[in-house]
């Protein structure tokens, strides 16, 4: 089997699985837990029809088809974004004196990756910027670092704020994190190609990164589709990092 077919069935498989996790969570109602995921995931689904039909039709000319393609992964970035505020929110949820705290814990993690990312994408030879894919390939690099810290800091999080490793607010950011490490490493080897194995090492890429959408999307049908065996508790009492009794003091303070 070539590398083009077997990307095809992923293809495929990813479409399949990620409409009927779709079609899921609108039956079981959990648009009313995770409202922006599910709108990610119908973005998603959109998205991956739109791109077929116009690689298929012979009206469409590639300077189309790359317009449409960027900006769908613009829109699909800031969705990815909002879920992540959305699943930092929930993990807050127990304690309601520290949930602004959590969105602003967001945002402060979040410039500072853009930061970081900027930095990076500024250390870059020159030679490795030319052309308009170069460019948005270095936009997709600070977007995957700018995600896979804030899904690092949520991991780090989910123990003092009582989030289980088998709840759907894990599984979601879980799945999140196979998308963006696969995708910034994509970004590290992709420069390092060379000129005469370019072909064959973008296909290998190209379906690398597929098989871990269709990897990212089994998590999240794993997580959302079975049932919670360990809801979201709020954490044991600590000796230094109890948060149950900072959210009583941030309360106090607060009146």
């Amino acid at each position: 089997m070539t590398l083009s077919a077997l990307w095809h069935h992923l293809w495929t498989a990813r479409l399949l699985l990620q409409t009927a996790l779709l079609a899921w969570m609108i039956a079981r109602n959990l648009y009313k837990d995770f409202p922006v995921f599910v709108v990610y995931t119908a973005d998603v689904v959109l998205q991956t029809i739109i791109d077929k039909a116009m690689i298929r039709s012979p009206s469409i000319s590639g300077a189309q088809y790359f317009v449409v393609y960027t900006i769908g992964g613009l829109v699909s970035a800031i969705l990815s974004f909002a879920v992540l505020y959305e699943i930092f929110r929930r993990a807050f949820r127990d304690y309601p004196a520290l949930s602004k705290l959590g969105g602003q814990l967001f945002r402060v993690t979040t410039v500072s990756l853009l930061l970081t990312g900027v930095w990076l994408a500024w250390l870059k030879p020159a030679a490795e910027l030319r052309g308009l894919m170069s460019r948005v390939d270095l936009v997709d690099q600070t977007i995957c670092v700018m995600q896979c810290g804030l899904v690092i800091v949520l991991f780090l999080l989910s123990r003092n704020i009582g989030v289980s490793l088998r709840s759907r607010t894990f599984g979601i950011a879980f799945g999140f994190g196979i998308l963006a490490s696969v995708g910034l490493a994509a970004m590290a080897i992709k420069p390092r190609i060379e000129s005469s194995q370019y072909t064959q090492m973008m296909n290998l890429l190209t379906l690398t990164l597929m098989a871990a959408a269709l990897c990212s999307v089994a998590v999240w049908t794993a997580y959302l589709v079975l049932p919670e065996t360990v809801a979201d508790l709020p954490v044991r009492p600590l000796p230094v990092h109890d948060m149950e009794s900072w959210n009583q003091e941030l309360r106090r303070l607060l009146r």
